[in-house]
């Protein structure tokens, strides 16, 4: 079976346009196979999108971005500057193409990395991630983790995780690497939690 956080570029494409509100503006994305999520906007990423709190002229990153609902709609529904990665590269070339459709491509920037490896900046007010939880226990703590060095001081990690995938030792975690961890919201098993950087 291929995974969404692998990348398979031999798949056979099946594109697909859909239309969503999300923080109150219609949202359009182009999906594919091979991408999480193809065929709707999943909850747990609008239960974030819905939560996740922003200040004009942030500057964000969007870890394991997909083909770009969470950055996408940040950056259309508030004044902010998204940089968005994946290791996904069908993946990528969606989120261009939707920041395209939705008039946002001067406001993010759409790049390969995994994880961290390609990100150069430590100085985000936010990071925002709906972790790859099928990659693996190793590969969504080393987003947890990795966030605290790319945040500005005060800066915010915004994470939603499934309580029976894994939020109880994500908080843990974000405990241990933060000093802090807010559960924002519960809903239907999903938990938006909240990390700040305090120095």
């Amino acid at each position: 079976m291929e995974h969404y956080f692998t990348n398979n570029e031999q798949l056979a494409h099946h594109y697909k346009t859909v239309t969503f509100d999300l923080r109150n503006v219609a949202m359009t994305f182009t999906t594919d196979n091979g991408v999480f999520s193809k065929n709707t906007v999943d909850f747990g990423s609008r239960l974030l999108i819905d939560t996740v709190t922003v200040q004009p002229h942030d500057h964000v990153l969007d870890v394991g971005c997909g083909y770009g609902t969470l950055g996408l709609t940040l950056a259309k529904t508030d004044d902010v500057h998204v940089d968005m990665v994946d290791v996904n590269k069908r993946a990528l070339d969606l989120a261009r193409t939707n920041a395209r459709l939705n008039g946002v491509q001067d406001k993010v920037h759409i790049f390969d990395s995994s994880v961290y490896d390609k990100v150069t900046s430590d100085n985000y007010q936010v990071i925002i991630t709906n972790p790859p939880i099928r990659a693996g226990k190793s590969v969504v703590h080393a987003i947890l983790q990795g966030a605290y060095q790319h945040l500005a001081p005060a800066g915010t990690l915004w994470v939603v995780i499934q309580k029976k995938q894994g939020a109880p030792s994500a908080q843990k975690k974000l405990q241990e690497v933060f000093g802090n961890c807010q559960v924002v919201t519960k809903k239907k098993g999903y938990f938006i939690l909240r990390a700040q950087k305090n120095n």
